[in-house]
């Protein structure tokens, strides 16, 4: 018998962050386990001349929701948007709205963040920082309120080796932090921000570890409980296999390696690529909820919802098998022949590989301008680069992080919730997920049509030949100029065309000796 499903029955739940990857699926879970909770809010402002309605609207009639319309109908009835601006220090809530949340919420889910790596520190901190210390203080005038779950990210703490299931104290207090934003200016913020953020490699892990402490220190009489996730990638079961809608982390990878854009990244290939389904770090989450509501531990939990240390897969296998289900499924209209060279850090391979990248987008800009199109491609490709830039810490490091709180709540969980809310990762087959992770990018992303894989086979071999001819064709030409310039280089050559010339003939004649 479940006791998480029935728990969030008649509740009123609210999400930060529910318009993007993980909070959509979130709200799918909920509606489709729970379908008589009583209300979501969700904090929403305008975006792209879309009002808060029409936002919600696309979300519901999205192919991700298409599972819960039929166990709950009315699920347009159940979600009430909230204007809200995280930017802005109040949350720019109405005062209307701000009773309704105060009066009337049982659970909150913060799954709201900036997560761009290179994001300016004042900014970051607004929404990874003051905005969490905002919620905190809403949360604690809410009457109803049974559990604060904030979403973090395993990787705050990506500075150590080891990390303990723990908040680590930062350097400079997080108040201090928040203060001095009101007041330095953008200039002396940027000149700062590499003393700030120490031995961590960007604004994003900096302010997620502030945010913690932000947790930590503000939480009051709250039951709160805070989880970690890894690198967050496609769906692995729920609602179904390999839906995503975002191109951060691994799906930006997939589509620049399936398009041709990307041939090649400095990365270490026994590395751990510690990915975790989106729909376990949900199911995660809703246990979580379940079991600070229920069980209201008397401290602060954290609970790290990683792989590596169940259930590893490395870089070069991933690598791989990505690979290998591009020669099944390509994609569409690539720009090159996939392929992955994972070098070693080495600078002459770093030069090499941005060269090898850029040369081909600019000869493909120079064809746009021949053409009288735009020229776009350097630009997309400086972009491309700069994106796998950032991601090369990640890719090129492994860490260990405890899961005893994890593990802790799976043995309190019944077998029927064991299964609806699976959260365990040694179940995990990489080589199915990748595939269907891949064949979600294509499908569910990119929204490529299905029916047009033989042509795209096609395409993809046509590019295989063209990067024969290409390779061979600057090869000839390379060593002919070596050949103009070296009388040692002219000898080799002619060395080799005469033994090539005297194995023919004699190939030949032995095949008419035969005959």
């Amino acid at each position: 018998m479940s006791m998480i499903a029935p728990f969030y029955g008649g509740k009123s739940i609210l999400i930060t962050g529910a318009t993007g990857f993980m909070g959509k699926v979130l709200m799918e879970k909920l509606f489709r386990t729970s379908p008589d909770l009583k209300v979501i809010y969700i904090l929403v402002r305008p975006k792209a001349g879309q009002t808060t309605q029409q936002r919600v609207f696309q979300i519901l009639n999205s192919k991700l929701f298409e599972k819960v319309k039929e166990v709950c109908p009315n699920v347009h009835e159940k979600i009430r948007a909230v204007y809200a601006d995280l930017n802005q220090n109040d949350l720019a809530i109405s005062k209307e709205d701000m009773q309704e949340l105060l009066s009337c919420t049982n659970i909150i889910f913060h799954c709201a963040a900036t997560v761009r790596f290179d994001d300016p520190l004042r900014h970051a901190v607004q929404l990874n920082v003051t905005a969490t210390q905002q919620l905190l203080l809403m949360a604690s005038q809410m009457p109803k309120l049974e559990a604060f779950i904030h979403i973090s990210t395993a990787f705050a703490n990506c500075n150590l080796k080891h990390i303990d299931e723990v908040i680590y104290p930062c350097p400079v207090e997080p108040k201090k932090i928040i203060d001095s934003m009101e007041w330095l200016d953008d200039a002396i913020i940027d000149e700062i921000t590499p003393k700030l953020i120490g031995d961590r490699p960007n604004t994003y892990t900096y302010t997620k570890a502030l945010g913690e402490m932000v947790v930590h220190q503000e939480s009051g009489n709250l039951n709160i409980a805070i989880i970690r996730p890894s690198i967050v990638g496609a769906t692995w079961q729920e609602p179904f296999p390999g839906w995503v809608d975002n191109i951060n982390g691994p799906s930006g990878l997939i589509i620049a390696a399936g398009k041709g854009f990307l041939r090649s990244i400095r990365a270490t290939p026994m590395a751990v690529a510690d990915l975790i389904p989106v729909d376990t770090v949900v199911n995660l989450t809703l246990a979580v909820g379940w079991y600070t509501a229920v069980h209201r531990p008397k401290s602060t939990l954290i609970y790290h919802c990683t792989s590596g240390s169940l259930n590893p897969c490395n870089w070069g296998k991933m690598g791989f098998q990505v690979l290998a289900t591009f020669e099944k499924i390509p994609f569409e209209r690539a720009f090159r022949r996939p392929n992955a060279d994972f070098t070693t850090n080495i600078i002459i391979s770093q030069y090499w590989n941005a060269v090898s990248h850029r040369a081909p987008a600019i000869i493909y800009d120079f064809y746009l301008r021949l053409t009288g199109r735009k020229p776009r491609m350097t630009k997309l490709m400086n972009r491309l680069l700069r994106t796998v830039s950032m991601l090369e810490y990640f890719i090129n490091r492994s860490w260990e992080w405890s899961t005893y709180n994890t593990e802790m709540l799976m043995s309190e969980l019944s077998p029927e919730d064991q299964r609806v809310f699976n959260f365990d990762v040694r179940q995990l087959n990489w080589l199915e997920y990748i595939e269907n992770y891949v064949l979600g990018v294509k499908k569910y992303l990119l929204k490529e049509d299905m029916a047009g894989i033989p042509e795209a086979k096609q395409h993809l071999r046509r590019l295989r030949n063209i990067h024969y001819l290409f390779n061979t064709a600057l090869f000839l030409i390379a060593w002919r100029l070596l050949i103009a310039r070296s009388q040692i280089a002219r000898n080799v050559w002619f060395f080799i065309v005469s033994f090539c010339y005297k194995f023919l003939s004699y190939f030949r004649a032995s095949s008419t000796l035969k005959v």
